[in-house]
């Protein structure tokens, strides 16, 4: 492993551990956690390495941080619970799959999109490919996880998470819509906000890693 790579790597790992732990921490009557403010400066990490160090590195990044995620989720798996009368894991199935897929594709994407426009104005390839892979994270994160309409993760695993079936007020003060929908609405606000707050350190740590390069 190229060294130059684990700063990156350090910073991956610790957003997702850190964001492991948050998402325990429920805000704004349950809607949020505090995991939602930190898991997305994973694609900032991701679009540095890749500006950096180009689309290599920001897969190694990416891998490392699948790899951490996935023992997080297997450490949370073991963990039970006590809850209304009946025992439970800290990290239900359906969760932890779908944090594992959501991370890996999402991130993917990200590079993806980065690469391509990467020759663009400085703020393009950051903001779009950090829009597009954050989007696909909500979607297939609350869709594997929460959605009544995947149904391959067995009858056990779907009574972990059928508090996020009942009918709630969307975004507590709309229509009824499953609680997951309104999960999944507020956690894309959170990203939509903190991609456009990015392009500010995304923009000083290239421009200092840069002129570090090229006097080293």
């Amino acid at each position: 492993m190229n060294r130059t790579y684990l700063p990156g790597i350090l910073a991956m790992a610790a957003i997702v551990v850190a964001s492991n732990i948050l998402v325990q921490f429920l805000i704004l009557d349950g809607l949020l956690t505090w995991g939602a403010f930190t898991y997305p400066l994973a694609f900032l990490v991701t679009d540095v390495m890749n500006r950096v160090y180009g689309a290599p590195a920001a897969r190694k990044v990416i891998l490392a941080g699948f790899v951490t995620g996935i023992i997080c989720s297997l450490i949370g798996t073991q963990i039970m619970l006590q809850g209304d009368g009946y025992e439970y894991a800290a990290v239900a199935l359906r969760v932890a799959v779908g944090s594992a897929t959501a991370f890996l594709i999402a991130q993917m994407v990200d590079v993806f999109v980065f690469d391509r426009l990467r020759n663009g104005t400085w703020w393009r390839a950051p903001l779009a490919s950090t829009l597009i892979g954050s989007a696909l994270d909500t979607a297939i994160f609350f869709t594997l996880a929460f959605s009544q309409s995947v149904a391959f993760f067995g009858e056990n695993a779907d009574m972990e998470i059928s508090w996020a079936w009942e009918a709630m007020p969307f975004m507590s003060a709309g229509p009824e819509a499953p609680l997951w929908v309104s999960l999944a609405v507020a956690d894309w606000g959170v990203k939509l906000a903190l991609a456009l707050i990015a392009l500010i350190p995304f923009r000083v740590i290239v421009s200092w890693a840069t002129s570090r390069t090229a006097t080293a």
